[in-house]
């Protein structure tokens, strides 16, 4: 069984991360970057719960 830290964290710091480096991006670059980051993060966590570590 996962921890809820087990999907917290690797949130923040993927916000973090994309925060950091969206700085000097334009609002639409930022978007996308956004969506992919986020379409990743769902596809790893349904991965994980689905049992294929």
């Amino acid at each position: 069984m996962s921890s809820p830290l087990d999907i917290i964290v690797p949130i923040l710091m993927g916000a973090a991360l994309l925060w950091w480096i969206g700085r000097n991006m334009s609002r639409q670059a930022m978007l996308i970057a956004t969506a992919v980051t986020l379409a990743i993060i769902v596809a790893v966590l349904l991965v994980q719960s689905a049992g294929w570590r």
